[in-house]
């Protein structure tokens, strides 16, 4: 979610909305060394929290000068994460964008309020239970592909694990030329080779990163599961 800025900065995140997913989504950017903020118009859930995070705090998000007073334009990114409540979510995404947020990433319960999130400029726009499901599929699909990062266009970064067919040098099984995807790291045993060599052998479980179109790494994908 927080792709478009610069790994390396300490972010400083709004998180609306303590349910479930937008609790865990706050807790865990906390961990990783960010700064978070995390409203709720219930105090139940805010007290939650509390000590979970940087700050935590009783806002209703749906008010704009609410929004307005605790600087929401000043935070690198808002992630609106109100479940049911599909009025309340839109005005508070509404909100973030009208004051000023440079990156909102919003929760959609269903495909009608994902395009209203979208027509509203939500820079990312989820939906938790649908997208797990697809990539749950996935893997139960191609039980070989390990993680996939989206890069938001044709192409994607792809985590594999190499089975008997992968099984060679770099040069000799020349992925590039048979699918159209570039290794950029091979994973072995907890040792990393990133940019590996023509001359690298790949061994059965060895994982391997690569990117490609999406075109090339379902090619890759339907080799993998003949």
């Amino acid at each position: 979610m927080c792709s478009t800025l610069s790994p390396m900065k300490i972010k400083q995140c709004l998180v609306i909305g303590l349910g479930r997913f937008g609790t865990a989504v706050a807790t865990t950017l906390y961990e990783m060394g960010h700064e978070v903020v995390a409203i709720d118009r219930t105090e139940e859930n805010v007290e939650r929290v509390m000590n979970l995070v940087t700050h935590a705090a009783i806002v209703d998000a749906t008010e704009e000068r609410a929004l307005r007073a605790i600087g929401v334009g000043d935070f690198d990114v808002v992630v609106v994460a109100i479940g049911t409540d599909v009025q309340a979510n839109i005005l508070a995404t509404m909100n973030a964008k009208s004051l000023g947020a440079p990156y909102v990433v919003t929760k959609a319960i269903d495909e009608m309020a994902r395009r209203v999130l979208e027509r509203l400029g939500a820079d990312l726009i989820i939906r938790p239970e649908h997208d797990m499901g697809v990539r749950l599929a996935r893997q139960i699909a191609t039980p070989n592909i390990v993680d996939t990062l989206d890069l938001g266009s044709d192409h994607a970064i792809v985590e594999i694990e190499a089975n008997e067919r992968l099984r060679g040098t770099l040069r000799e099984l020349n992925l590039t030329g048979r699918f159209g995807v570039q290794v950029i790291a091979v994973s072995r045993n907890g040792n990393v080779e990133v940019t590996p060599r023509a001359e690298d052998e790949l061994r059965a479980h060895d994982k391997l990163v690569v990117i490609g179109t999406g075109h090339s790494i379902d090619e890759l994908r339907r080799y993998l599961g003949e």
